[in-house]
């Protein structure tokens, strides 16, 4: 018996504050997936994340999540337990600044950060570590931190409660150098495949995607139509291969 993939969009049509609509004909991400996803901008990966959560819906076409139209979820109790599937990262979450690194990554388990409990100060080192924050940083203030060390903590936090898949809304856009987009793709990829969990990241930014692998997919804004990245084959052809 085929798998019911966690991600099963059909038809879609979804007006945002853009001239045309979000459309996408089909497309179909399981669990496990790792999948970069171009050609959205902000504004419809914001409201690709909305959709997928249920926190939005389509005007036309269906969008599933383990085989349920998000359109049945009724109950607040329904949509909590649908949206804990997922991980999101985006620069629309909010990080206390003026918190430790430590604290952020504590507040998705727990409220008791001062003091913070011994157990709960390790795993909050144990995923900085993971995701590349240098241990001095743990226990500093998330002022501090580059542009690269904050979606690094953005990426531990959504994590940090076993989601089946992560939502990426182009994770490397604040990224000034490309060998950090390269960096955080990589983090990506090795963080993703340590603690099982599945993405998607909708990303235009190429050196990002070559870093993280996986499947690359290319949405036709006009069409609705996913296909494979063209990108990605000329990258492999030329050589450069992720």
């Amino acid at each position: 018996m085929t798998p019911v993939p966690l991600i099963s969009i059909t038809g879609l049509v979804k007006s945002y504050p853009a001239p045309q609509p979000l459309r996408i004909a089909n497309l179909s991400v399981a669990g496990d997936d790792r999948v970069v996803l171009s050609g959205l901008d902000e504004g419809a990966a914001e409201m690709f994340v909305h959709l997928v959560t249920g926190a939005a819906l389509p005007e036309e076409g269906v969008v599933s999540i383990a085989g349920r139209d998000t359109r049945a979820i009724s109950t607040d109790t329904e949509w909590l337990t649908s949206l804990d599937q997922f991980g999101i990262v985006t620069r629309r979450a909010v990080l206390l600044d003026t918190l430790s690194v430590a604290a952020n990554l504590a507040l998705p388990r727990t409220l008791s950060i001062d003091p913070m409990p011994a157990d709960v100060r390790a795993r909050a080192g144990q995923d900085a570590a993971d995701v590349g924050l240098a241990a001095g940083r743990v226990d500093g203030p998330v002022s501090a931190l580059s542009e690269l060390e904050r979606v690094r903590l953005h990426l531990a936090r959504a994590a940090a409660n076993g989601p089946r898949l992560v939502l990426l809304e182009h994770p490397t856009a604040a990224l000034d150098e490309k060998a950090e987009s390269r960096t955080f793709g990589e983090t990506l990829r090795a963080f993703s495949t340590a603690r099982g969990f599945g993405w998607v990241a909708i990303s235009n930014d190429d050196e990002f995607a070559r870093g993280a692998g996986g499947k690359r997919l290319r949405l036709d804004t006009a069409s609705g139509k996913v296909t494979p990245d063209r990108r990605s084959w000329l990258s492999q052809l030329l050589g450069n291969k992720p």
